[in-house]
């Protein structure tokens, strides 16, 4: 008799693909046999055998009827799935406008969950973004400090998250502040019913370390929507007798790396611009994908891949489109913000697709708009977590046109400055 797969319990929706598969590692780091989709699957009547289900969309940033559309369709999928609840992972340094999306992606998914109350949460103590009287942290800096105000997308140059919300919906936003985190699940529990008796509908919570994700995840049990980074991830399987974050392994049939190796960066963040310094530091192989050549017409594509081409295989090789923020500012100025991105997301897309065909197969992607352009140029529709490179940032492995490769996505914020070239010697270590 064929074994029908387990329902699964966690359904979870990811405003883009970096995000997604931070998420997803924590969830497998935490006892979770966890399935990462890129979009809403075509075959929408297969069901999964896995006990969390991430859904991978790239709505970050574009128009807020689309992110809140899309969103919606992930929702019916998961409850399709059958999923006891629901996850809308975001950044962990909260990326959005006055305008959105995540506020209006919340609204829309409390309303069709019929439900008046959740929490917002970004905090990620493990990659030192902790929330102390409402207010973000990047290590030590407030987040309106850190270099997530020269964003060229989504600037963040507020680091109160209760007056950063608000902006982004008509529903009250309130703060459980850290002297209640501190007292455990019950205090967060009953200060859920005060606020809830005040008329909040949306919680911050404060979070200073890992400790404190595992009494707000037992306070969150039952909670229909939870909208957070992907720390309080760590938190939540506990509730379905899960529990593995110490010494978990995500390893089991994940296949070590063969292959070319290779990177794209689209990414201008601080921790990523840093990364790419000390590549070129180290004497490796780069190409500048320059903007503006890519305006005048320019085969900047072409070029690309016919410079790769003869060192393929004696190092790994970067492509990046990273700068500093006042030349990404000149960038946006003559092309402006939309076109300037697009311009580069497409073209680090193109080569992706050519270097798998040329051999590649060990493949990192830093930024998320970038990770969400090759994810699709290359048509990966689900992938698998492997071990982790750096605290949000797992390997993943999928098929391309029946290969298999491994791909790392990296949201710009993440890693070390020897990023780069440790992603590989884990992938080629671990496995």
């Amino acid at each position: 008799m064929k074994t029908l797969p387990k329902k699964p319990l966690l359904g979870c929706i990811a405003d883009d693909f970096t995000g997604a598969t931070d998420l997803a590692n924590n969830l497998v780091r935490s006892g979770m046999r966890t399935i990462q989709t890129i979009g809403v699957p075509l075959n929408q009547s297969v069901k999964l055998d896995a006990d969390a289900l991430v859904v991978a969309l790239k709505s970050r940033t574009i128009p807020v009827h689309d992110a809140i559309s899309q969103s919606l369709e992930a929702l019916y999928w998961l409850q399709a799935q059958g999923v006891e609840q629901i996850y809308f992972k975001y950044c962990s340094t909260f990326d959005s406008t006055a305008a959105g999306n995540i506020g209006p992606v919340i609204d829309a998914l409390l309303k069709a969950l019929k439900s008046n109350f959740t929490v917002a949460c970004p905090a990620f103590p493990e990659a030192q973004r902790t929330i102390y009287k409402g207010h973000l942290f990047v290590g030590d800096q407030l987040l309106s400090d850190s270099g997530m105000k020269n964003h060229p997308l989504t600037p963040m140059t507020d680091a109160n998250l209760v007056r950063v919300l608000q902006l982004q919906t008509a529903r009250k936003v309130g703060l459980v502040d850290y002297v209640t985190i501190a007292k455990g699940s019950a205090a967060i529990a009953l200060k859920f019913k005060d606020l809830q008796a005040e008329g909040v509908e949306i919680a911050i919570l404060d979070v200073l370390s890992n400790d404190d994700l595992k009494p707000i995840g037992q306070a969150l049990t039952g909670m229909p929507l939870v909208t957070a980074g992907s720390g309080v991830a760590v938190g939540l399987p506990q509730n379905w007798g899960l529990n593995s974050f110490e010494g978990a392994s995500p390893l089991h049939g994940f296949n070590q790396g063969q292959g070319y190796q290779a990177i794209l960066s689209g990414s201008c963040s601080l921790a990523t611009n840093a990364q790419v310094e000390n590549f070129q530091r180290l004497g490796l192989p780069c190409f500048r994908i320059d903007p503006l050549a890519l305006d005048r017409g320019e085969d900047v594509v072409g070029q690309a891949l016919k410079w790769a081409h003869p060192i393929l295989g004696k190092h790994p090789i970067l492509f990046f489109a990273t700068a500093e923020p006042e030349a990404v500012k000149a960038v946006q100025k003559s092309l402006g913000i939309d076109h300037a991105g697009q311009l580069v997301e497409t073209a680090l897309a193109k080569i992706a697709v050519q270097l798998v065909d040329l051999g590649v197969k060990q493949l990192v992607v830093a930024g998320g708009e970038t990770s969400g352009a090759v994810i699709k140029a290359l048509k990966i529709d689900h992938m698998t977590i492997g071990p982790q490179i750096a605290a949000g940032v797992p390997w993943t492995s999928a098929l391309v046109g029946g290969e298999l490769i491994h791909i790392a996505l990296k949201s710009g914020n993440f890693g070390g400055e020897g990023f780069f070239t440790d992603a590989f010697k884990t992938l080629n270590k671990s496995c």
